[in-house]
């Protein structure tokens, strides 16, 4: 039987190991864009910036942007932008209105890197201090990995044929580079709906580059095209950046109470009714807060991921605990219930794959 003292000394080991990332701490967002223009094209960037500025002075949530050319490569430009909370700028940069509305960019960018940050301090004369201005309260603490997800759909009735596709790839190459591995990749379907979760230590952007140029990936990535509901030619750059774009599933909260140990992983989705998707994450994130505080809870380690509609619960758990209840107990259970849209679900694992040396 476990002693009084027993428990204390795990709780606080979980309180010390705790990892947290989250957008819903109500901090402003400061979000950078790199931007590679075409050699000739800066004055055909410029005029479609100014279209898409005025666009998007208008989205709920926008302070302001501030458009920037190095003083040494006239090609390289840097967009930054200043937004009330993480919320209203993701809703808007995983939208289909931003997906039209950046396509006048494409013609004239070679490459954009996005790096979004909430504001932790601020100095400078006249800085106006509000609770419309809130900085983030302290620092996080990370473990050191970014979790990215993709979904897409596939066509009814070949459900079947894609998850053996997806279950018999050949794993990419685990080492990216010198500081850039991947550590975990998790396949899940439900219906025609696929999850592809993935864990990167060092640059996402480079180890999401890698994987697509891996000919074992790119043989599967094929071979599943023609059961696609969103047709794509990944051939074609333009329709291969429009389907990723859409299929982007940004991690909204990680938290982890045992950052040692490896469990049982498992995904839950939760589709929302229209335009609540960001609450419902929300209410998600705060009820994995709590069990992260609870050295009894089965779950080492959550990340939730949201785009539109779209919520995907991922878990890891204790061995032998069993699975979690797709609608969680909380404080907020009966709003949480409100916003779905026909009911939670488990996910089936197709494949769970794990560098050794994670």
């Amino acid at each position: 039987m476990t002693t009084t003292s027993e428990r204390v000394s795990e709780a606080l080991t979980r309180q010390v190991s705790k990892v947290s990332q989250s957008v819903f701490d109500g901090s402003r967002l400061r979000v950078v864009l790199l931007v590679d223009v075409y050699d000739g094209a800066q004055q055909q960037f410029l005029k479609a910036y100014e279209h898409l500025c005025n666009q998007v002075a208008s989205v709920p949530g926008h302070v302001s942007d501030q458009l920037c050319q190095s003083i040494e490569n006239p090609s390289q430009w840097l967009v930054t932008s200043e937004w009330e909370s993480a919320p209203p700028f993701l809703a808007w940069v995983n939208s289909e209105e931003h997906v039209q509305m950046v396509k006048p960019l494409h013609g004239c960018v070679r490459d954009t890197r996005s790096l979004r940050f909430h504001v932790v301090r601020e100095t400078g004369v006249g800085v106006e201090r509000s609770p419309q201005r809130r900085l983030q309260t302290s620092p996080r603490i990370g473990d050191g990995l970014i979790r990215h997800a993709l979904t897409f759909t596939v066509r009814p009735g070949s459900e079947e044929k894609v998850r053996k596709l997806l279950a018999e790839y050949a794993a990419p190459e685990a080492r990216v580079d010198a500081t850039t591995r991947l550590c975990r990749t998790s396949l899940f379907m439900h219906g025609n709906r696929v999850v592809r979760a993935i864990e990167v230590r060092g640059d996402l952007l480079a180890a999401l580059r890698h994987v697509a140029q891996q000919p074992e990936v790119r043989a599967v990535e094929e071979a599943i095209n023609p059961y696609l509901e969103q047709e794509r030619d990944l051939g074609d750059q333009e329709s291969a950046r429009i389907f990723f774009t859409r299929a982007a599933l940004p991690a909204v909260h990680h938290v982890t109470a045992d950052g040692l140990a490896w469990g049982e992983r498992c995904a839950m989705y939760y589709p929302a009714i229209p335009g609540r998707g960001m609450r419902l994450a929300e209410l998600l994130a705060q009820y994995d807060e709590m069990v992260a505080e609870d050295p009894t809870s089965p779950v080492l380690r959550s990340t939730i991921f949201h785009r539109d509609d779209i919520v995907v619960r991922l878990l890891d758990l204790r061995e032998e605990t069993g699975t979690q209840p797709v609608v969680p107990p909380s404080p907020h259970a009966a709003e949480l219930k409100s916003l779905l849209d026909g009911g939670a679900v488990h996910m089936d694992l197709v494949t769970d794959r794990r560098s050794p040396d994670a």
